[in-house]
């Protein structure tokens, strides 16, 4: 499991119970104004991070895909809100910008599944999450921090992870 860089963070899950783990691990570093940016192919394990990543936030609400919705949102007790967003059916940056992503921002993290649809679009400081389908049970992430803050949650989850900053 090499560390490409201090901004790169690359390893195999091995299983979809992992992939919720990690997710877990970096939904309880996640504040508002987050950008998660995800990118997969279909069954690739997005919605499954995300499920982890809303688990460890603190999510009330069971999360599901919101491929026909666009955006799910969900709470905690404490009445913060967390936003999933899906934009496969997105067709265009433009219709991508009706989508107000600076309010969802300023109210809570923002992770959006698809999300090299809206990248002309999105804010350039995020974390940037590819996974791939390697096999049955084995899926390839890369996370990628672009940005301050995004630098420190790769460190954080990376400690989280293996006990190395």
């Amino acid at each position: 499991m090499p560390i490409l860089d201090e901004h790169t963070l690359d390893f195999v899950s091995k299983s979809p119970e992992q992939t919720r783990r990690i997710g877990i691990r970096l939904g309880g570093l996640l504040q508002a104004g987050d950008l998660i940016c995800l990118q997969g192919d279909l069954g690739a394990g997005k919605t499954t991070l995300v499920q982890g990543m809303a688990q460890g936030w603190g999510a009330l609400d069971l999360v599901s895909s919101p491929t026909f919705v666009l955006v799910n949102v969900y709470r905690r007790a404490d009445n913060t809100q967390f936003f999933h967003m899906d934009a496969y059916r997105v067709d265009s940056a433009p219709e991508g910008e009706e989508l107000d992503l600076v309010t969802m921002l300023n109210a809570g993290p923002l992770l959006i599944e698809w999300a090299e649809r809206l990248q002309k679009i999105l804010p350039r400081e995020n974390l940037w999450i590819s996974l791939e389908h390697v096999s049955e049970e084995h899926r390839q992430m890369r996370v990628v921090a672009h940005g301050k803050r995004y630098d420190a949650l790769v460190s954080e989850l990376r400690q989280s992870m293996f006990g190395v900053a």
